[in-house]
């Protein structure tokens, strides 16, 4: 038994130690004080964080990253929610099939998704902006959110909802006051990763985007410019860290999610 926990424990390292350890040279190499990256590091420096604080490219980039992935973390959210209530609260008919079909966007790669969703715009004379990039990133986040907010949905009893339809509350008061409040761990849960998926995503934004540039196609065009890479490496250690924090927060509100449910089975 101790032999094999050892094995796992190395196993577990090693895995790790894979997923990692070429992180962790992001932000090594944020401070090298040189435009090439190898070792040994030729020195200390920040300017390639000045740089990209000054770069107003940058800033742009982020700018619109950070609108896209706010409204479609929202817009995603709130189509998952009644979705998942749906689901888990009623027997829908076809139900899985309408699932299965919800989920669809998982399976499908997201070059094809893209082209698709590109040539539908033009078929439709939309132009290509800020607002396609969000319909884009919708249509892949909605399955993310619509999956965490079921697992939540299923973990509280729903005769608490009976019970406050049977006191006199109308169906959308029932949700406000009974249903949305148990299911908000799922709900910012929903949010974070639904934001952190349209964040990170390149080849939908790439289809999508038209003239108005989204971070990773910013990083991705300046990565033809050798003098450039230094500043992308600092933009990306900022992006790992904040990246690490929201991980961190969603596993903090996962966590007390889960001790509410356990404190509702217990009551």
């Amino acid at each position: 038994m101790k032999t094999r926990h050892g094995w796992l424990l190395v196993y577990a390292i090693f895995y790790l130690a894979f997923l990692y350890v070429p992180v962790a040279f992001l932000p090594l190499f944020s401070f090298n004080n040189s435009v090439f990256i190898a070792f040994p590091l030729s020195g200390f420096t920040t300017q390639w964080y000045a740089q990209m604080f000054a770069d107003g490219a940058v800033q742009q980039a982020l700018f619109n990253s950070l609108k896209v992935g706010a409204v479609a973390a929202v817009a995603a959210t709130a189509l998952g929610l009644p979705a998942a209530k749906a689901l888990t609260r009623y027997r829908v008919p076809g139900g899985g099939a309408v699932l299965a079909l919800a989920n669809l966007s998982l399976f499908i790669p997201e070059i094809v998704l893209g082209i698709s969703l590109l040539i539908l715009l033009s078929v439709l004379g939309v132009p290509l902006s800020l607002w396609t990039v969000t319909l884009g990133h919708i249509v892949i986040c909605a399955p993310f959110a619509i999956t965490v907010l079921m697992s939540r949905m299923d973990g509280f009893d729903k005769n608490l909802e009976e019970a406050s339809l049977d006191l006199g509350e109308s169906g959308w008061m029932t949700f406000w006051r009974v249903t949305f409040p148990l299911a908000l761990p799922g709900v910012i849960s929903s949010l974070l990763l639904s934001f952190m998926v349209s964040f990170d995503d390149f080849l939908i934004a790439y289809f999508l985007a038209g003239n108005d540039a989204t971070l990773p196609i910013y990083i991705w065009g300046q990565l033809r410019f050798p003098d450039k890479l230094p500043t992308v490496l600092a933009l990306g250690a900022l992006i790992l860290v904040a990246s690490a924090v929201l991980v961190v927060f969603a596993e903090w509100v996962r966590s007390h999610g889960l001790k509410d449910r356990h404190r509702m089975v217990g009551a």
